[in-house]
């Protein structure tokens, strides 16, 4: 490495604002708590929102919420009985997510 490079180097570190330990020790624990509060939802049941475009949202279940206009969940509810009869009948061909 060149003497001159070196020298930009070592000018751009001094130039750099210095973070305080506090600063540091701060965001740390503030990280530490969100990362708790996450932690917390995951072991939560699903929760319920309204969309902005007026739809049911079923937050919990996966990775993304599961959205349904009110006809549509109407209509998913009345299958109830038709969808546990199915995934009895199917059982050994459906997984199971742990």
């Amino acid at each position: 490495m060149s003497a001159q490079f070196a020298a930009r180097r070592d000018a751009a570190v001094v130039r750099q604002p210095h973070v305080h330990d506090d600063d540091v020790r701060a965001e740390l624990a503030r990280l530490k708590a969100e990362n708790e509060q996450l932690k917390a939802r995951q072991g939560r049941a699903a929760n319920l929102k309204v969309s902005e475009k007026g739809a049911l949202s079923v937050y919990g279940l996966g990775r993304f919420p599961v959205t349904l206009y009110k006809e549509q969940w109407t209509r998913l509810l009345d299958m109830a009985d038709d969808i546990r009869a199915f995934l009895k009948e199917n059982d050994s061909r459906l997984k199971s997510k742990s």
